[in-house]
């Protein structure tokens, strides 16, 4: 995440690294695959229902994306507050809505990877 994020929306940062390590010339993951983890600041989402409710929403979107996405190391990075005066409710559906459709045009965003294996793997 040192380097400059590869794609925003108003909420999240999109950073990826390769998958082959420069200076160590190891790689690492063991799988070439996209793999995906995800930082939610308790500093932008309060609540833990409403980070998990998140967290749930951009595996979902990599999962129906997987086809898409690079092979590569991603972390999609909350980077701003969702308005708690507009979004009341830590998990409502229209909070669930937004954060769908900003999610959807971040992942649309990264280079298309080859042909291969539809998996995505998480982060641990």
């Amino acid at each position: 995440m040192a380097g400059a994020p590869v794609a925003k929306t108003p909420h999240f940062a999109l950073h990826r690294a390769a998958l082959s390590s420069a200076h160590e010339g190891r790689a690492l993951f063991p799988v070439a695959d996209a793999w995906l983890g995800v930082l939610l600041p308790k500093r932008w989402a309060k609540r833990a229902v409403t980070r998990n409710a998140i967290r749930r929403q951009i595996y979902e979107i990599a999962r129906h994306q997987a086809a898409s996405l690079p092979q590569a190391a991603l972390v999609v990075r909350l980077r701003s507050e969702f308005s708690r005066q507009q979004f009341v409710s830590a998990t409502s559906d229209a909070l669930k809505r937004a954060v769908r459709a900003e999610l959807e045009q971040l992942l649309a965003r990264p280079a298309p990877r080859a042909a291969g294996p539809v998996e995505t793997r998480h982060a641990v």
